[in-house]
């Protein structure tokens, strides 16, 4: 078993146990939010877009923070920056974000298995009643209830995205 399959698997499980009113949709294997929206039929919007992002402070070790944001948006870094009291701020590298989530990058769903990576989720992702994710893999999605989501990933909500003509 892959690592992003335990995450898939670890991810149903948490979400059963938590009596989460969701459903697993298999697909062709797709990262990319716009054309995945368009294979799974639901609304850009509607997707949870997770991105691993670094937070430094000077000559400090980083922290790092999964960002989730609603699919038509882009992560606000400068927000993410001031949100930590940090000096810069920027997208993790490809094999930190990997090593962190243990998916592949694409298939990061909007929770976290690892004490040192932060949850974040953006409040426009309350618009939806329903969200979508790529579920671990890039050809698994989960659909679940909005509040749920809110419920069992307990992440910091704060304005981090950016919509319309500023993303």
């Amino acid at each position: 078993m892959t690592e992003s399959s335990s995450i898939h698997e670890q991810l149903k499980s948490l979400l059963t146990r938590e009596g989460a009113d969701f459903r697993v949709v298999e697909h062709e294997a797709e990262g990319r939010t716009e054309l995945i929206a368009k294979i799974r039929g639901n609304r850009t919007e509607q997707a949870v877009k997770s991105i691993v992002v670094m937070i430094r402070f000077g000559k400090d070790a980083p922290r790092y923070a999964l960002a989730n944001v609603p699919g038509d948006c882009r992560v606000d870094l400068k927000a993410i920056r001031d949100l930590f009291g940090g000096t810069q701020s920027a997208f993790a590298p490809r094999e930190k974000a990997e090593e962190l989530t243990g998916c592949v990058i694409g298939s990061i769903p909007p929770f976290s298995f690892n004490e040192q990576l932060e949850v974040l989720a953006d409040p426009l992702i309350q618009e939806n009643e329903e969200v979508v994710f790529n579920a671990g893999r890039l050809d698994r999605s989960i659909f679940m209830k909005c509040a749920d989501y809110f419920r069992i990933a307990k992440p910091r909500v704060a304005k981090i995205a950016m919509r319309g003509e500023t993303a």
